[in-house]
């Protein structure tokens, strides 16, 4: 059988260059007679692997020598703790409501103090970015939280809030890698793997070294101290091993493509090709607000449910797999993270050409 265009929102497609590379070393990684799956994590070929992975990773996105890189375990969700747990000083957080994931963090941080929802765009069903200009941060406001890019709904902040001394929080899951960031204008940035950069199981924490300190919330576990991760090289316990290996190739890939500014370049090219196709279709639409839009997760729609369904049906048959949109919404969606080909988004336009011409309305 031959690879489909996978278009899931998360575990996510992944360069195949990677995963042939990953299938030639299976059994016998760099001479040492096993796999990686295999290794100790306190073995010498291990700890070079993880150590090249931070380093490509520092260079990709310019990362300043005063921010730790931390590869854990539980996920973006268990950041959701994990934040409030170490930075809630005051027991206090401003959130900015964006969406399915945002309002995850937003009750989970009820759970250790008092979160502030200073804008939200949750009246037009998470369509847009809510307006940034003169957001009324509080004054005791331990930090301000964003999700920089929202899978579900399709939408990307391409400005940031004027938090001022406050420390901004950003939840980068979704699009970590698709293009240049400036690391210091965050305090944290926290992302799960599985959607642009490795396989499920790992979560990437950058994260500001004056912000790891031993004064966390009473009762914070062991594991969900950030000190305990920086101080031991996240080798406190025993970490997703395997995943941090295929994290470490797909740094270097996206490194051999030319950096960042390569990759947005890509990206751009890559959702230009769907959104043109989407404006001018009397089909199909996007649902999103057009200074909005995500290069990372397209969502659309006919107007019909029946018409999605007949679409994702066909689409499916077509090789083109995981277009469903989100339970919550509906829908289709195109994720097309920094892994899919060019040519796959291609193929899909030329797909929905075809379907609009033999269903017009």
């Amino acid at each position: 059988m031959s690879r489909v265009y996978n278009f899931a929102a998360g575990p996510a497609v992944l360069p195949e260059e990677v995963l042939k590379e990953a299938a030639g070393e299976m059994l016998d990684y760099n001479g040492t007679g096993m796999s990686v799956m295999e290794m100790s994590h306190r073995s010498k070929a291990f700890e070079q692997i993880i150590t090249d992975a931070e380093k490509t990773l520092r260079d990709l996105m310019n990362i300043p020598d005063n921010y730790k890189v931390l590869f854990l375990q539980g996920g973006a969700s268990q950041q959701f703790a994990m934040i409030p747990m170490n930075l809630m000083k005051n027991r206090v957080a401003d959130h900015i409501n964006t969406g399915q994931w945002a309002k995850k963090a937003i009750a989970e941080g009820k759970l250790f103090g008092k979160i502030n929802v200073i804008a939200s765009s949750e009246d037009k069903m998470f369509s847009y970015i809510p307006d940034l200009r003169d957001l009324k941060i509080s004054d005791d406001a331990d930090y301000v939280y964003i999700c920089h890019n929202n899978t579900i709904y399709g939408t990307k902040y391409n400005q940031l809030p004027e938090t001022g001394d406050k420390i901004l929080v950003a939840d980068m899951s979704s699009d970590i890698l698709s293009e240049p960031v400036d690391v210091t204008n965050y305090g944290l940035i926290f992302a799960g793997v599985q959607k642009n950069i490795g396989p499920a199981g790992v979560v990437v924490v950058i994260i500001r070294e004056d912000l790891i300190t031993e004064d966390v919330l009473l009762g914070t576990p062991t594991m969900l101290r950030y000190k305990v991760h920086a101080d031991n090289k996240s080798l406190y316990n025993t970490p997703p091993a395997y995943g941090i290996y295929i994290c470490g190739k797909v740094f270097k890939w996206v490194q051999n493509l030319g950096g960042l500014e390569a990759m947005k370049k890509i990206n751009l090219e890559k959702a230009s090709i769907l959104y043109d196709y989407l404006d001018s279709s009397k089909l199909f639409r996007g649902t999103v607000v057009k200074k909005d839009r995500s290069l990372m997760n397209i969502p659309f729609v006919t107007g019909s449910d029946e018409m999605d369904a007949k679409f994702i049906k066909e689409a499916k048959a077509a090789g083109f797999e995981s277009l469903k949109g989100h339970r919550t919404v509906g829908g289709m969606r195109a994720s097309i993270y920094n892994a899919m080909p060019t040519k796959g988004v291609k193929l899909l336009v030329e797909f929905m050409k075809k379907f609009e011409a033999e269903n017009k309305i």
